[in-house]
C-alpha cells in the first residue's frame, strides 16, 4: 500500500427538500384546506477517526463527497424523508485545513471513534399548511428548502506516536526501528532509503509505545533540500524525540547541529521537545575513539550521550529505557507513590 499524508478533497453537505403545496380533497369534505407537509433535512458530512487505517491512499481515487439532499413534502401533512449523513472514515491523527493560503485548521481527530459533523445538512422547506392564517385560509406559497453548505478541504494525516527518530540520511534510523519493533523498514547504503514514515510498536520492560521513523534531514530540509521538511508533521505529537548520529561522520558535533537547527527552521515547538541523542554505530571503532567522539557530541548538545549499535544491538536497552522514563508511566498507570498514599490511608476498620 502506498503512503499518502495529505489529500484534498471536495465536500458538500445535502440541501433542504422543498415543502408542498397540496390541498385536502376528500369526498363530503367541503374546502379541507392546505395539507402540505414539510420537506426532509439533508444529509450531514461527518468525519470519523477509525483504526486500521494509516494511509490517506483511499482519498486519491475518490475526491468528491456529497451527501444527499432531503426528500420534497407531499400531501396529507407528510414530511419528506430527510437525507441520509454521509461518514468519511479517516485515520486517526488525520487533520482537515482549510483550502486558504493559511492552512487554516478545522478539525483535528485524536481518538479511535472520534466522529465530528463539519456541515450540516440543510432543513426543508416548509409546506403550504404551515403559512395557513386566519387571513390567508388558502396559501399556495412553500419554502424550497436551505441549501447545502460545500467547501474544498485538505486532509492532512499526522502519525500518533510516543518517540520520534531523528537524524541524518543513514545515520542507522531504520536499523534501530527494525532492532526494536517488527517494523521491517527498508535499509540501504545510500541516502534516503527511507522515503514514508514508518510505525513500530515497541515492548521492553512490561511497557509498549509506539515509535516513528521518518526520512532523513540535510541542511536546506526546511528550504525543500532533500525530500524536505514535510514529514516532520509525523513528529509533532511525539512526547519525545530520539536523535541518533552516525559515529562514522566526518564531524559528529557538526552533523547535531544540521538537524536541530532544521527542527528550529520548521518550527511546532519540534526543537522544545525532550531529546534522546545516541551516538550509532559503534560497532566499527575502538573505545577510546567511541569515547572521545562522545565527549565532542555532548559537548555540541548539553546532553547524555548514549553508545549504541543497531546492528550488534549494544547499548539498545539502555535507549529504550531512557525513552521510556522521558514518555513518562503509561496511562492509567499508578505510581509508587499513589500507591503508598493509598497504603496509609486504608483501613479494614
Amino acid at each position: 500500500m502506498h503512503f499518502l499524508d495529505q489529500a484534498k478533497i471536495f465536500v458538500r453537505s445535502g440541501a433542504g427538500g422543498p415543502g408542498a403545496v397540496s390541498f385536502r380533497r376528500e369526498k363530503f369534505i367541503e374546502y379541507g384546506g392546505p395539507d402540505g407537509g414539510n420537506g426532509g433535512k439533508g444529509g450531514d458530512i461527518i468525519f470519523e477517526a477509525v483504526a486500521g487505517l494509516n494511509t490517506l491512499i483511499d482519498f486519491r481515487y475518490t475526491q468528491h463527497f456529497r451527501a444527499p439532499r432531503g426528500m420534497g413534502g407531499s400531501g396529507s401533512n407528510r414530511t419528506g424523508a430527510g437525507g441520509d449523513d454521509l461518514v468519511i472514515k479517516v485515520p486517526v491523527g488525520t487533520q482537515i485545513l482549510a483550502d486558504d493560503e493559511d492552512r487554516t485548521l478545522l478539525l483535528d481527530l485524536t481518538a479511535v471513534g472520534q466522529q465530528v459533523t463539519f456541515m450540516r445538512g440543510g432543513d426543508g422547506g416548509r409546506g403550504n399548511v404551515s403559512y395557513k392564517t386566519s387571513t390567508n385560509r388558502a396559501p399556495r406559497q412553500h419554502g424550497t428548502g436551505w441549501p447545502s453548505e460545500e467547501a474544498w478541504v485538505w486532509l492532512r494525516l499526522k502519525l500518533l506516536a510516543d518517540a520520534g527518530l531523528l537524524g541524518l540520511p543513514n545515520a542507522g534510523k531504520s536499523t534501530f526501528i527494525n532492532a526494536v519493533t517488527n517494523a521491517q523498514a527498508k535499509v540501504g547504503e545510500y541516502a534516503f532509503t527511507t522515503t514514508r514514515p514508518q510505525l513500530g510498536v515497541v515492548r521492553h520492560r512490561q511497557r509498549e509505545f509506539v515509535i516513528a521513523d521518518i526520512p532523513g534531514l540535510i541542511e536546506g530540509a526546511a528550504e525543500g533540500a532533500g525530500i524536505g521538511d514535510r514529514f516532520l508533521g509525523h513528529i509533532e505529537r511525539c512526547r519525545v524525540l530520539l536523535h541518533l548520529v552516525d559515529a562514522n561522520d566526518d564531524d559528529v558535533a557538526e552533523s547535531y547541529r544540521i538537524v536541530r537547527d532544521e527542527l528550529a527552521a520548521y518550527g511546532a515547538g519540534l526543537d522544545e521537545k525532550p531529546v534522546v541523542v545516541a551516538l550509532n554505530k559503534i560497532d566499527t571503532l575502538d573505545d577510546e575513539l567511541i569515547a572521545a567522539l562522545s565527549a565532542e557530541l555532548e559537548e555540541a548538545s548539553g546532553a547524555e550521550v548514549l553508545p549504541i549499535s543497531g546492528v550488534g544491538g549494544t547499548g539498545i536497552d539502555w535507549v529504550l529505557d531512557k525513552l521510556i522514563e522521558k514518555i513518562g508511566p503509561a496511562p492509567g498507570a499508578v505510581s509508587d507513590d499513589d500507591e503508598g498514599e493509598d497504603a496509609i490511608e486504608w483501613s479494614p476498620v
